[in-house]
C-alpha cells in the first residue's frame, strides 16, 4: 500500500507558502519518505529567493508545489514574527546538508554531489565520507558554464545521475538554476530528493568561510558574505535585498494588524 506522509502546517510570506518545520523535522520527514520510497523537491529559500518568487510566478509556482520550503534566512524568520505566524528556526542548507549526510551514513543511502566549482564536488565528497563512513557516495559532477542551454550537456547529466540513482542529490548551483535543473530531472527518479544547497559545498570544504555561529544566529551573516564577495554579491544585498527586506516587513507587520482587526 501506498502510505501517504502528512504535510505540515504552512504559512505564507507575500503569498509564498513555508513550512513549519526545524531542521530536525526536515530530516526526519526526508529520511522517512526515503523508506517509503518517495522523494521530492526541498527549496531553501532565503530573502533573495523570496524576491525570485514574487517577480517571477512560473518559477514561484514551482516552488509552491514543492514538497518542502524551509526559511534560509533570519529575515524571514523576524517576518514570520512580526506577521504572528513564527517560523520555528532557520532551516539552513549549509547546515542541513552536513546533518542530512550524517542521517543518511546511518542508513547506508547514497548521495550525489551536483555542482560547485571545479574540484569542490570531489573534495567536499571526500570530507563527508570521512566524517560519515556509511556513507554511499553515488557521484559528483560539475557541469560546464552554459550547460542550462544545451540539451546535450543536459542529457549527459540526467545520465549520469540516472545510472547512479542516488537516494539525493545536492545541487550546489545557485539559484534559479538549481531549481529549474531540480525540476526537469526529477520525473526521472521519483523516489529521489532533490535539494539546492547554493555555495554549501564550498563552506564544507572551506573554499569560502561561513560567518561564526553568533553572526549566523543575528542575522547579519550576509555581511560577512559581502566582505567576502563584494562584486558578486553587491547588487543583490544592497540595491535588491534591502529595499525588498521593507517591503517584506511592512507588509508583515500589516498582515499582523489586519489579523488582529478581523472579527474572531
Amino acid at each position: 500500500m501506498n502510505h501517504t506522509l502528512s504535510k505540515f502546517n504552512r504559512i505564507e510570506l507575500l503569498g509564498q507558502p513555508f513550512d513549519v518545520v526545524t531542521e530536525s523535522q526536515t530530516c526526519e520527514r526526508i529520511m522517512e519518505s526515503l523508506r517509503l520510497e518517495q522523494g521530492g523537491v526541498l527549496i531553501t529559500a532565503n530573502l533573495d529567493f523570496l524576491r525570485r518568487c514574487v517577480i517571477d510566478k512560473v518559477f514561484s509556482h514551482f516552488v509552491a508545489n514543492s514538497e518542502l520550503v524551509v526559511a534560509d534566512g533570519m529575515p524571514l524568520i523576524w517576518a514570520s514574527r512580526l506577521q504572528g505566524t513564527p517560523l520555528p528556526e532557520r532551516v539552513a542548507g549549509s547546515t542541513l546538508c552536513v546533518r542530512l549526510a550524517g542521517e543518511l551514513a546511518r542508513e547506508k543511502r547514497s548521495l550525489f554531489l551536483l555542482g560547485g566549482n571545479p574540484g569542490v564536488a570531489d573534495e567536499a565528497a571526500q570530507i563527508l565520507k570521512a566524517r560519515f563512513p556509511g556513507l554511499v557516495i553515488a557521484g559528483t559532477y560539475c557541469p560546464e558554464f552554459g550547460f542550462e542551454g544545451d540539451p546535450e550537456k543536459l542529457q549527459s547529466i540526467r545520465d549520469q545521475i540516472q545510472s547512479a540513482r542516488p537516494d539525493v542529490v545536492y545541487v550546489a548551483l545557485g539559484s534559479p538554476k538549481q531549481e529549474r535543473l531540480s525540476e526537469l530531472l526529477r520525473p526521472y527518479l521519483p523516489q529521489t530528493w532533490w535539494i539546492g544547497i547554493g555555495i554549501s559545498l564550498s563552506f564544507i570544504t572551506g573554499e569560502v568561510q561561513r560567518a561564526p555561529a553568533w553572526v549566523q544566529k543575528s542575522g547579519f551573516e550576509w555581511v560577512h558574505r559581502l566582505v567576502q564577495e563584494p562584486q558578486r554579491l553587491g547588487k543583490r544585498y544592497l540595491i535588491y535585498g534591502l529595499p525588498f527586506a521593507v517591503r517584506l516587513f511592512a507588509k508583515s507587520a500589516w498582515n499582523r494588524v489586519r489579523k488582529s482587526e478581523s472579527p474572531s
